[in-house]
């Protein structure tokens, strides 16, 4: 079957963040909007239909999660990362952020330190310093339009009997890596020895681009697997996050029964009817919707490469390795970031992710949502295309 990715989906009037938040984050709301990580594309027809029926059904009373359910999240990782999961090993919770905002809650106290990657998701900031913790920041180095660790500066910051917990972004976001077995390993060397937990989010982790294949966290030796929790969803994948759909896997026995003594009595291990429906279609008939919504992707990586080499030279893409969020560098055109926001804002008309909002190392960088129709993305790059001529 063959998805049409082209098609322009009218998403006014659905309560989206995307629009719905144009005017109180950039001052207007004619914007074309390529900012929030969310698609544009509908999702996968096995998920629509599998809701439709379920809606059919008419009772929607308290739900479990099915034993097929837990074993499509287990399959797929199987099939998709290589990864064996036990499914003992595997928890919903309602969403990523809330998933580790939890385990900060449980593993760590107030005034503990937490460490971060920046630039990276911002929440990661935010909720640490909400819940009272420090944030340490072990900045990535960049080098020739990649990103790496700085593997150095992690040895001293987690040689700190304060520092707790480690929240890892993989793959990046906003760089777009995709990590690679060996750095993962010395992350994992680094954080064991020194008695770090590892909360690795890996919502982005299905859709590696140009031959790249994600690598769990906990996979990669025996010391990740001790000190991980592991945090993805269905969500960015098949574009369904108002579904909130979050799961945790988490091998360590400990660290398990600790993190289930947190959302137990809160009830936050409890599923919803929709989610547990639409995580078993996305991930048992929807192999070959990804695919092609992978391909359309990375053709429209290629597309923003090409346009600004041949007409905004001042402006670069990081290829992302992974994701459908594309890193611009914008240094070259030698703005401060006020002036850079206002050019994208005022003069192009676009709302894209202010690079700043990543962490300061983000200065000088914007970030690009390019999940959308190649005829939305052409005319917002020839917007400022003419907004860089001005």
């Amino acid at each position: 079957m063959h998805y049409n990715f082209d098609e322009i989906v009218d998403r006014s009037r659905t309560d989206t963040v995307k629009l719905d938040k144009l005017k109180a984050l950039f001052g207007r709301d004619d914007l074309i909007p390529l900012w929030v990580a969310d698609m544009d594309f509908k999702s996968p027809p096995a998920i629509i239909q599998a809701l439709q029926e379920r809606v059919l059904h008419g009772v929607f009373g308290y739900t479990l999660p099915s034993e097929e359910y837990t074993r499509s999240i287990v399959g797929w990782l199987n099939r998709r990362h290589d990864w064996q999961v036990d499914p003992l090993h595997i928890n919903f919770v309602p969403g990523v952020v809330k998933g580790f905002a939890f385990a900060i809650d449980e593993f760590t106290n107030e005034g503990d330190k937490i460490i971060i990657q920046p630039p990276v998701y911002h929440p990661f900031r935010m909720v640490t310093r909400s819940l009272k913790r420090e944030v340490v920041n072990n900045p990535l180095i960049l080098e020739e339009g990649r990103y790496r660790m700085d593997f150095d500066g992690l040895r001293e910051l987690a040689s700190d009997e304060k520092c707790k917990m480690l929240i890892l972004c993989s793959p990046h976001n906003p760089g777009g890596r995709v990590w690679t077995a060996d750095e993962l390993k010395e992350l994992a060397d680094i954080c064991y020895q020194n008695n770090v937990l590892v909360i690795s989010d890996e919502i982005h982790s299905d859709m590696a681009l140009s031959g790249q294949r994600h690598i769990p966290f906990a996979k990669v030796s025996a010391e990740s697997e001790a000190i991980s929790l592991t945090l993805m969803a269905p969500s960015k994948t098949f574009n369904i996050a108002g579904i909130v759909s979050s799961f945790a896997v988490i091998p360590n026995k400990e660290i398990r029964e600790r993190y289930l003594a947190y959302l137990q009595p809160r009830e936050l291990q409890q599923g919803t009817l929709f989610a547990f429906t639409a995580t078993r279609a996305a991930y048992e008939e929807c192999d070959e919707w990804l695919r092609q919504m992978l391909d359309y992707v990375e053709e429209n990586v290629r597309f923003v490469d090409r346009f600004l080499r041949e007409h905004i030279p001042s402006i670069q893409a990081m290829i992302p390795e992974a994701s459908f969020l594309v890193w611009l560098d914008c240094r070259q055109l030698r703005l401060s970031q006020r002036e850079l926001v206002r050019l994208f804002v005022e003069k192009a008309g676009l709302a894209l992710n202010d690079g700043t909002m990543f962490g300061r190392e983000g200065e000088g960088f914007m970030r690009l949502n390019v999940g959308t129709s190649r005829r939305i993305l052409e005319k917002a790059l020839n917007n400022l295309k003419n907004a860089v001529g001005q």
